[in-house]
């Protein structure tokens, strides 16, 4: 188990973490869902032992991070937002290297190399300038070389950045393949809900506060019914009418109206015929994990406030 205990963080006057606390079991993917500002890029710096907490405390199975760093870094592996290949070295020389700064060397380091290299589907690919690889080859070089030490729990920051839908959900499939066959724990920062979607368990974060924390299935709960969204050429007018006619409660957020309804509550058609010059168009969805955010804090991921 993972375990942060009032965890606190601050740049100068600015909060960016305040009294997080959260027990991550071992072996789940656990993905800390939020956007810009909310601390996610924070709380992955402290974990990868890259900054030291204001205040709190953190243990890694049992062993406490403050004060004893040098053991959490060799359990652990990190892939980064920001690429960390030398993009002038080989995919093999990037390997290589990486081995030896964890006392790897030899034979054994050179099969393993290539072991993780065949795994990620880029042993093809091993004598080839990183700089001529495309973003997603890139992408699978990282999580090889963040392996090689055999963690027992991989950090990744933002992994679908930057990277098209496929290269996306192959880079999932890798992390699922790892908790699944390794037991890796993997914990992973990312500002998209269809990443968080596919967790065990996420953890919403909202300017420096946890806001949310459990499977993605129990939190999409919450809302209890299904969600209407609306485009139209005057939203406050749309707004204020279905909230008199209908007496629904309703939210301007991101360019759209939103309101909750109850499951198979039938009232779409209603308010299409009703408001036919307000409304340009209605899309009807199951709720997601933006909605969880935007009923616990008033505004999107993108930081629309209502």
């Amino acid at each position: 188990m993972i375990e942060i205990r009032n965890l606190s963080h601050q740049y100068g006057k600015i909060k960016a973490l305040q009294n997080i606390n959260l027990k991550i079991e071992a072996g789940k993917i656990t993905s800390f869902l939020g956007p810009n500002g909310s601390g996610k890029s924070t709380l992955f710096k402290i974990l990868a032992t890259l900054l030291k907490p204001t205040s709190g405390e953190i243990h890694f199975f049992q062993t406490a991070l403050l004060k004893d760093p040098h053991t959490i870094r060799r359990s652990i592996g990190v892939v980064f937002q920001s690429p960390s290949l030398d993009k002038k070295l080989t995919v093999f020389e990037n390997m290589i290297h990486q081995g030896h700064l964890y006392g790897l060397s030899g034979t054994a380091l050179s099969q393993k190399v290539k072991v993780l290299l065949e795994e990620f589907g880029v042993a093809q690919r091993q004598s080839s300038v990183v700089e001529t690889l495309s973003g997603g080859l890139k992408r699978r070089v990282e999580i090889a070389k963040a392996l090689l030490h055999d963690p027992k729990v991989l950090l990744f920051d933002e992994p679908g950045a930057g990277l098209d839908p496929g290269v996306r959900q192959d880079i999932w499939r890798f992390m699922k393949k790892l908790q699944r066959e390794k037991q890796v724990t993997c914990l992973v920062t990312t500002h998209l809900m269809d990443e968080a979607d596919q967790s065990d368990d996420v953890a919403i974060l909202d300017e420096g506060h946890l806001i949310a924390y459990d499977t993605p299935y129990t939190l999409k709960q919450e809302i209890g019914g299904d969600v209407v969204h609306f485009t139209s050429t005057n939203l406050n007018l749309l707004k204020q009418n279905v909230e008199q006619t209908f007496k629904y409660p309703c939210e301007i957020l991101g360019g759209e109206l939103r309101l909750e309804i109850a499951h198979g509550e039938d009232v779409l058609p209603q308010l299409v015929k009703a408001f036919p010059t307000l409304i340009e168009t209605a899309k009807l969805s199951k709720p997601t994990l933006e909605d969880v955010f935007m009923k616990r804090t008033g505004h999107g991921l993108r930081g629309e406030r209502t």
